[in-house]
């Protein structure tokens, strides 16, 4: 049984298909909710797609500046106990597995520090023994001696836990429900505590009332109706702001990728529906931060930064190792699109006229 503050409301689902008419009614909303959020989601929409994409580039311009925050994510361990269809990291996927020691945390924190990068955001598969708390609490602590922001993309965890990663130095936490289905969220997530849907559905809450100054939500579109998962994905974000004002909310936008295992996703997002997907949430939420990851084409994330998108992950590697050798000891979680190195991107931004920023925050306010 699905909580009510996260079922969307019959009009809303009524709005996915809406008609032209309604999708440029929704658009001249000045105060859009879900239900013009479902009509700019209508195929029907795509009509307009040239004047929602002018309404979510001057909100994003008004709110964010012409600026992309820029950060590195950095693999930590990609051991897993878990069954996840979709992930590189499922535990019965034949690759070599690795953790990273003490010292080579450190000198890949200091290989991403001396690229010019103030963001970091630490991942590891699900808990294990030699993976767990203690180790991401250790991790953190070394990433916040170097780094003005810390973030965490790993297990779910306790409110005691993610109190102990805040007064660590960790600032915030990115956690996917990957789908909002309970039927295809049951059946995708084979074994391992990941089947737990509401133990995961309220992570970001118990992070957020421990302190952690940020959450980021998202789907991983491809797996469940994606538009539907977009709606429950509003009402999360609705719950969450109006229950944890103080902090922050971030959404991103993660299509599958090619992975081991050769996961099909059984609703493919194309870029038209992805571009809709993300316009539709910058116009609901003006002042949301929305994420796109290197998973996408160079030239899909150029066209999206500034346009909705406001923070961009750059020279990603998902091996664990991946910024100071030995990645080849260790399988990638998923294929990475967008393979720029860090000048050439910032170099695409400046020429588009956005300005890169690797500095949004100073660690002295932890």
């Amino acid at each position: 049984m699905l909580p009510d503050w996260l079922e969307p409301p019959p009009e809303a689902l009524a709005g996915l298909n809406a008609s032209e008419e309604e999708a440029g009614a929704a658009l001249a909303c000045e105060a859009p909710g879900i239900r013009q959020f479902a009509a700019l989601l209508s195929p029907r929409a795509d009509a307009l797609l040239e004047t929602v994409a002018q309404r979510a580039r001057d909100a994003t311009a008004r709110h964010f500046g012409k600026t992309i925050a820029l950060y590195a994510p950095l693999y930590l361990s990609n051991l897993c106990g878990s069954g996840c269809a979709y992930c590189g990291f499922a535990s019965d996927r034949r690759q070599a597995r690795r953790t990273l020691g003490a010292a080579q945390i450190d000198a890949e924190l200091d290989a991403l520090a001396a690229k010019g990068f103030e963001e970091v955001l630490l991942l590891t598969g699900e808990r294990t023994a030699r993976a767990g708390f203690d180790y991401v609490l250790d991790a953190v602590a070394r990433a916040a001696a170097r780094f003005h922001l810390v973030t965490v993309e790993s297990f779910a965890m306790t409110a005691e836990e993610y109190g102990a990663l805040a007064r660590a130095g960790c600032t915030g936490i990115t956690l996917y429900q990957e789908t909002y289905d309970p039927e295809v969220y049951a059946a995708v997530h084979r074994w391992g505590p990941k089947r737990d849907y509401r133990f995961r559905l309220e992570t970001p809450a118990r992070a957020l009332a421990a302190g952690m100054r940020t959450a980021g939500l998202g789907v991983l579109l491809g797996l469940a109706e994606p538009r539907r998962d977009a709606l429950r994905l509003f009402r999360h974000v609705e719950h969450l702001r109006r229950r944890y004002w103080q902090g922050g909310i971030a959404v991103s936008f993660p299509r599958i990728r090619p992975q081991r295992g050769g996961f099909t996703p059984p609703h493919p997002v194309d870029e038209k529906l992805l571009a809709r997907i993300i316009l539709a949430f910058r116009i609901a939420w003006p002042d949301l931060p929305l994420t796109l990851s290197t998973r996408e084409r160079a030239e899909f994330r150029d066209g999206m930064a500034g346009l909705g998108i406001s923070r961009m992950s750059i020279e990603s590697r998902t091996t664990v190792g991946g910024y100071r050798g030995g990645a080849e000891e260790s399988g990638g979680q998923f294929e990475v699109c967008d393979q720029r190195d860090l000048r050439g991107f910032c170099a695409a931004l400046e020429a588009k006229g956005l300005q890169p920023v690797f500095k949004n925050w100073d660690a002295v306010y932890r």
